[in-house]
């Protein structure tokens, strides 16, 4: 789901929540009759909640996936909406930073239970947080109790939309604030900020190359990249990306920015269909051992995580009750351009719905839920 917390001060590493598992099966892709109770939601997006465009990939129990679209890629051209699109998935890359730091866990190169401060002495410490006395799980559950650097800088997106941000500069604005209690669930991506910091200490090696060798390449995720420093574009086909800080105001294309003040909270960049092979191959054992995957998916609650207030949140993956029945995982993540929500449940299905715009009130964020939860459970 998308984060109904959602403001123009703290969207750019994003968040949501949704997903389960299945077979990661090789299939054809197949495009879908715009006939479709999705395709009609998603004109629904664009007509009634005026995003320049709404995009979907929808994975079947067979394994194939059919695509949707709606709306424009560009306002200005009224070009059509490229079939699954590559969008910045904004706070889906937890899930993947998740992913690296468990696999570093199995290798025994990092440790679940050990305070922050083993592998990064002295860097937190003050009233923001003690890393001391927040370890790396409380880290990934959002249970260390850290404020959020967003709130710091983003307080006017287009004086930063630019700006190039070091990880630690970073964490030197949210140690300005005070946080919170350690162990109660607090969203933050300052957690994940020092969660990619661990894995460059442990490993040697940059954030993004990890979680492109260990998850990327290996389920053959061909249009998803983590992008390199200073790239601002995005490399393949894709519908613009728009932002506005008001309902009233135009839409401004922001397509182009620096997504370093993301970094491991944020930085990714992917389209519906990677998405839903990343979800399907992780809750398929494909990139953790059995006893990380169980870490992963043990969860407290998060009431703050959606708009239903019964989210429940484990190691950089959330769960929720489909309408249907059973559960699903995921995460999804929103940041100015773009808000992507996806899921995928135990038997193979998987969705993911990506718009071009943010969403500007709490019933958008309901109508894409809901679009989201029909597409697994029709």
């Amino acid at each position: 789901m998308i984060d109904p917390r959602v403001t123009t001060r703290r969207t750019l590493a994003g968040l949501a929540g949704l997903a389960v598992a299945g077979t990661l099966a090789a299939a054809p892709a197949s495009a879908a009759a715009p006939s479709s109770d999705l395709q009609r939601r998603l004109d629904a997006l664009v007509t009634d909640h005026e995003f320049p465009a709404a995009l979907a990939a929808v994975r079947g129990r067979d394994g194939r996936t059919r695509h949707y679209t709606a709306g424009v890629a560009d306002l200005k051209t009224e070009a059509k909406v490229p079939v699954n699109g590559q969008v910045r998935i904004a706070s889906n890359t937890k899930m993947f930073t998740a992913v690296v730091v468990l696999q570093l866990v199995s290798e025994g190169k990092i440790k679940l239970d050990a305070p922050v401060e083993t592998y990064l002495p002295k860097l937190l410490r003050g009233k923001a947080g003690d890393g001391r006395k927040i370890t790396v799980r409380q880290l990934l559950q959002h249970t260390a109790g850290l404020p959020d650097y967003d709130t710091v800088l983003l307080k006017d997106y287009f004086d930063i939309q630019h700006r190039h941000y070091e990880p630690h500069d970073l964490v030197a604005a949210a140690q300005t604030q005070k946080g919170t209690r350690v162990g109660g669930w607090s969203y933050s991506n300052t957690g994940y900020v020092l969660a990619g910091l661990i894995v460059q200490q442990v490993t040697g090696r940059p954030i993004g190359e990890e979680i492109t060798r260990r998850v990327i390449k290996p389920l053959e995720l061909r249009k998803t990249y983590w992008p390199g420093v200073g790239e601002q574009r995005i490399r393949g086909t894709h519908p613009k990306g728009y932002f506005r800080a008001k309902p009233s105001e135009p839409y401004t294309d922001v397509s182009t920015m620096d997504p370093s003040m993301a970094w491991a909270a944020g930085a990714l960049v992917s389209t519906p269909s990677d998405l839903n092979r990343f979800m399907v191959g992780l809750l398929d054992g494909k990139l953790l051992k059995p006893k990380q995957l169980k870490q992963m998916k043990k969860t407290v609650a998060a009431p703050q995580f959606d708009t239903t207030g019964k989210a429940r949140y484990g190691l950089g993956i959330a769960s929720f009750k489909l309408s249907c029945g059973g559960v699903a995982w995921s995460h999804g993540g929103s940041a100015p351009g773009y808000a992507t929500t996806n899921a995928a449940t135990e038997d193979g299905r998987a969705a993911t719905i990506a718009t071009t715009a943010l969403p500007a009130d709490m019933k958008s964020v309901k109508t894409i839920e809901t679009a989201l939860d029909r597409a697994l459970c029709r």
